[in-house]
Parts: structure tokens; sequence; C-alpha cells
């Protein structure tokens, strides 16, 4: 019998709410650099879940205009995140902590930089919440949709035997390409974040839930077959 040791969770959007900050971010960095930011905020809704520096590469095409956008957008995002802006998604934590307790290794994702997703952390106290973090630095700089995070989590864990036996939840389109093209068992959309259910069911999700605290049942229930 399979079992989905293995538990790769989004942040911003699936286990963190952080109430339209993403999209103020970068509102404030196209200001910052002299941009329109109503000319890119549809491209940017479309693109959730995607590494930050490739919407910004996408967005300016100059490698150097892309890098002084991502640098401002960090600053941004920062700065809303020390100003208290930012919040778990209710039972988040909790389904954390039941995931691992019922045996299973806990990996958190991001799109962000490693010092935005670090603040994150230390804004909620989720320093020691789970086993291991990675932004797309950690996993040679790609980042979503390509499945690159989700394997970097089975290579440095070791919790599972084959990626069949991962379950990879988050709540873009993007997350859901970059669990299918990581191979994983159980690809969860959830509908506390950016997209709906259509899109999370186009983009390959196996299941739809109302958010990450219905996490835990469900992978029991799967276990259980």
């Amino acid at each position: 019998m399979t079992r989905t040791n293995l538990v790769v969770l989004d942040m911003a959007g699936t286990t963190v709410a952080d109430g339209g900050l993403v999209e103020q971010a970068f509102a404030a960095a196209a200001e910052r650099l002299g941009e329109a930011p109503e000319a890119m905020i549809g491209h940017v809704r479309a693109t959730m879940g995607e590494s930050k520096i490739s919407v910004f590469r996408h967005l300016f095409g100059s490698e150097e205009r892309a890098q002084q956008a991502n640098r401002a957008f960090e600053e941004a995002y920062g700065e809303l995140v020390g100003a208290g802006r930012i919040a778990p998604v209710p039972g988040a934590a909790e389904a954390v902590e039941k995931l691992r307790s019922q045996g299973r290794t806990v990996v958190l994702t991001t799109g962000f930089a490693r010092t935005t997703q670090d603040a994150i952390l230390a804004a909620l106290g989720w320093q020691d919440l789970v086993e291991l973090t990675l932004c797309p630095a950690d996993a040679g700089g790609r980042g979503r949709p390509y499945p690159d995070m989700v394997f970097a989590a089975f290579l440095r864990t070791g919790a599972v035997d084959g990626v069949r036996d991962i379950a990879v939840a988050g709540d873009t389109s993007y997350d859901m390409l970059s669990a299918v093209r990581s191979g994983a068992g159980v690809v969860a959309g959830v509908l506390t974040g950016a997209h709906d259910r259509t899109q999370l069911l186009d983009h390959g999700a196996t299941h739809v839930l109302a958010s990450v605290a219905e996490l835990p049942d469900l992978l029991a229930g799967v276990d259980d077959r």
C-alpha cells in the first residue's frame, strides 16, 4: 500500500492569507520604477504562483530592469509584512501539525525570494513549523510552473520512495502545473487564494478543497484506499 508521506504546501494564498498583498507589492514596485501598474495587473493575476523574477522578465524583457523590479517588489512586500499585514489561513498551522502527527513530512514552498520567505515565517512565528522551506533559488532558480521545488523537496527529505507518494497543495494554476509535472499522486487545489475551482481543475487538480485545513482528512482517506 502506498502512503503519501511527503506534503509540499504553497505559502501565499494556501497557508498564508496575504489579503491581496502580492498585487499591492507589484503595484508599488511598478510605481517605484515609473511604470503604470494597471498595464501589468492582468498578467500578474494570471501568473500567480510563478516565481516573481520570471513574471518581471516577461513584463520588462530586460534582465536588468527585471532585477530592479524584483528588488522593488521584495522591498514593498517586506514592508507590508513588517507592518503586520499578513496572517495564517485559518486552520493552516493546525493542519500542518496534524499532517506531521500522521507521520508525514511537510515542506513549505514559495515563489518569493528567500529573504521575503524568511520574513513571512518570522512574522507568523513559523520558523520551526515544518522540516524544510524552499524558494526558487533553493531549486535551481526556475520556480513554478516548473516542478523543481517539488523535486527538491523529494530529494532533500528522502521521505518517500517515489513521486507518486507526494501530495502538493496550492491555490494557483501554476501550483497545479508544477505538481502535475512532478508526477505527484495528489494535486490539491485550495479555494483560499488566487484561482477558482475551474482554473484549478483545468490545470490538473485531482482534488479541490475549501482550504488547506481539509488536507489531513483527505490524505487519511487516500491512504486508506
